[in-house]
């Protein structure tokens, strides 16, 4: 076990370096290419859209999720709440408040949704749908217990290309990814 978390680290760091190496004007480029697919995907809008606001060299689906709410979609963003994820409604002019990581997201005021269609950020992933997030486990957790509520979201990986490899090692709790969005394509699985 201790050699798949070891295994899973060292991928994590490469990909994570490869990303912080990308020019800004290359990722600016490369976010909005995504966004592009993500609309082309989705030409009918689900209810509710979680997303996410990007950290560090993060990809930025922000304009994709404008894009989604413009067409009518609730939009949602990840709050860590004791210890796991929930989706709080986002609006315009919100207030946020930091999550750790660096992230943010609406208060405890806000209202918490299920989405019906889920942007997971990759720091990397594979063609089979394999995915590594920043090793805490919430997306898996949060997919888990919408599942258990009777929920089946939409997952959509959205990451630069530049984070794909070869080989993502998978734990039993690793819920694979059927759509991973790049900015060179989009790998079905």
């Amino acid at each position: 076990m201790d050699d798949l978390k070891d295994a899973k680290a060292r991928i994590r760091r490469e990909a994570l370096a490869r990303r912080d190496a990308m020019p800004i004007d290359v990722r600016i480029e490369a976010s909005l290419a995504v966004c592009d697919a993500l609309a082309g995907e989705f030409p009918d809008v689900p209810d509710v859209v979680s997303g996410f606001l990007p950290i560090r060299s993060e990809i930025d689906v922000r304009p994709a999720m404008m894009a989604f709410a413009d067409r009518g979609a609730r939009l949602c963003v990840p709050a860590i709440v004791e210890g796991r994820l929930v989706f709080r409604h986002l609006l315009r002019g919100a207030e946020l408040q930091p999550q750790g990581f660096g992230t943010y997201a609406p208060g405890p005021d806000a209202a918490v949704l299920d989405p019906d269609l889920m942007l997971v950020p990759l720091a990397a992933f594979d063609r089979r749908g394999g995915r590594i997030g920043y090793g805490r486990g919430y997306y898996d957790s949060a997919i888990a217990a919408l599942r258990t509520k009777g929920r089946a979201p939409v997952l959509v990986g959205v990451a630069f290309a530049c984070q794909e490899v070869d080989c993502v090692p998978t734990e039993p709790h690793d819920v694979p990814l059927p759509l991973i969005v790049t900015e060179a394509g989009c790998h079905r699985n």
